[in-house]
């Protein structure tokens, strides 16, 4: 059966002409769906329970850090060769990887007795989510044809990836209150062992090796030091300032080792890690310079209006998540109207258009002082800016992921996935220095959401190197019936 008979048996042809979903592409979907939750979940779910951790297993202040700081590096460090991994060994064996370590470290990670073993599960995870979140959009990308499945597919991928960043300061707060701090991690393995079945029975096990079908070994080395030294520099900037001698090793370390993975994979590498035929294409690099920027918009505003809720409002943990539900409802309804915005905007007239609107929203919420309250200070801004968000993420994908050849996908999905976090881990690094420019304790909140609505009205800048019309690459034809 050929590759275009293959689709029309799965309903991918009636996906492409209307949008619809065929039964095995919404199973996976929500497959991927589920992962890429859980995964999202993850990088904040333990930020609510870190008090109930330090008292238990007597980690100090500086230790307590690293159960965020671990999955976070090592999650960024290693998206790179996570995507490329589903290309090289499939997209299958990648996603069951991925899963069962990220599922098996959460259970030990649960069960932790002392700091050392769970900063070292948490590193554990981080890897396995490196794995596993490029295989889902991995997934997606090469299941759905391009076309209004695949806009809609990664819409409700985008809504998803929203919600699990919004509620992990709710659903880790309600399982430590609840149950204990563990169940934060222990979750994960129930959910883990049935997405891995589910898995096994959907995916099916093929692979297509990319070139020569070896890993690409000195350009795996190169670019996971170079991501994970600056990563590590920009962290230490929060705490040693950004002439600090960590923070400068890290910065240098990081820009010479990714200057190296340049030059290693456009000169000499047989199966590069990162094709450059990928990177030329301008959809590509412009679309990840955007996500890089909307990584610096986005990713922060969890970490200052947290802040803002338990420091000036005074709420507690729980109170905390409930009260980023706003950001978390609009972001989803916003991201699955996506979709039917796009089919009279484009891409890149939608990407304009919510960048706008997102630096509106932040400019607003800029407002705000020590004598606001939720409903003046925060309630309007956070349906701007949410409405911003939920409608950005999904264009920029789709750009990104157009016209990509199969063999390629998940060397397009780490690269994605790791610009978005870069943005976030710099951004936060930058708006924190902004924030504490004067010296004193207190964070300047109007400077940042100013500087962050500055950032946003770039990403509608920066859209304008996209293509005005969809592109698209024709890297296969349907065999004729």
């Amino acid at each position: 059966m050929g590759q275009g008979e293959a689709r029309a048996a799965d309903g991918s042809a009636d996906t492409e002409a209307t949008g619809a979903l065929a039964p095995r592409q919404a199973a996976l979907l929500w497959l991927a769906c589920a992962a890429q939750f859980m995964v999202v979940l993850d990088v904040s779910v333990v930020n609510v329970a870190l008090p109930s951790i330090q008292t238990a297993l007597g980690f100090d202040t500086a230790g307590l850090q690293w159960v965020v700081g671990s999955y976070a590096l090592v999650f960024a460090g290693f998206l790179l060769l996570g995507g490329r991994l589903a290309d090289l060994y499939g997209r299958r064996r990648a996603f069951v990887w991925g899963l069962a370590l990220f599922s098996l470290s959460s259970l030990v990670g649960g069960l932790a007795t002392g700091p050392g073993l769970l900063i070292a599960m948490r590193a554990a995870q981080g890897l396995g989510a490196a794995v596993l979140a490029p295989a889902t959009l991995t997934i997606l990308t090469t299941t759905f044809p391009e076309g209004p499945g695949r806009t809609k597919a990664l819409a409700i991928w985008t809504a998803v990836s929203s919600a699990g960043g919004a509620a992990g300061n709710l659903i880790g707060g309600v399982l430590t209150d609840a149950l204990s701090w563990r169940w934060i991690l222990l979750i994960n393995v129930p959910v883990g062992a049935v997405a891995v079945l589910a898995a096994l029975r959907l995916l099916p096990d093929t692979h297509s090796r990319a070139a020569s079908g070896r890993l690409d070994v000195p350009g795996a080395v190169l670019a996971t030091l170079g991501v994970t030294a600056l990563v590590y520099g920009v962290n230490q900037a929060g705490t040693q300032g950004w002439t600090g001698p960590t923070t400068l090793t890290g910065l240098v370390v990081g820009a010479v080792a990714l200057t190296a993975f340049a030059v290693t994979e456009s000169r000499f590498a047989a199966a590069p890690l990162m094709p450059p035929r990928l990177v030329r294409l301008r959809p590509v690099w412009a679309g990840n310079v955007t996500m890089l920027l909307a990584g610096v918009c986005f990713i922060p505003m969890w970490y200052f209006l947290s802040l803002y809720m338990q420091d000036v409002l005074g709420y507690g943990a729980l109170a905390t998540g409930v009260g980023f539900l706003p950001h978390t409802l609009v972001g989803i309804a916003a991201a699955r109207l996506a979709p039917a915005v796009m089919e009279r905007t484009g891409a890149r007239g939608l990407i304009v258009l919510s960048a706008v609107l997102s630096a509106a929203g932040f400019l607003w919420q800029s407002g705000i002082s020590t004598d606001s309250g939720y409903l003046d200070g925060l309630l309007g801004p956070a349906i701007v800016m949410s409405a911003g968000m939920g409608l950005l993420i999904t264009p920029i994908t789709t750009t990104v992921t157009s016209g990509i050849r199969e063999q390629d996908a998940g060397a397009a999905s780490g690269l994605m996935n790791t610009t978005r976090q870069l943005g976030g881990v710099v951004g936060l690094a930058a708006l924190v220095t902004l924030a504490t420019a004067d010296g004193g304790p207190d964070l300047s909140y109007r400077a940042v959401f100013v500087a962050t609505a500055a950032v946003c009205a770039s990403v509608a800048v920066t859209a304008m190197l996209l293509p005005a019309a969809r592109w698209r690459e024709p890297v296969r034809e349907s065999p004729p019936r």
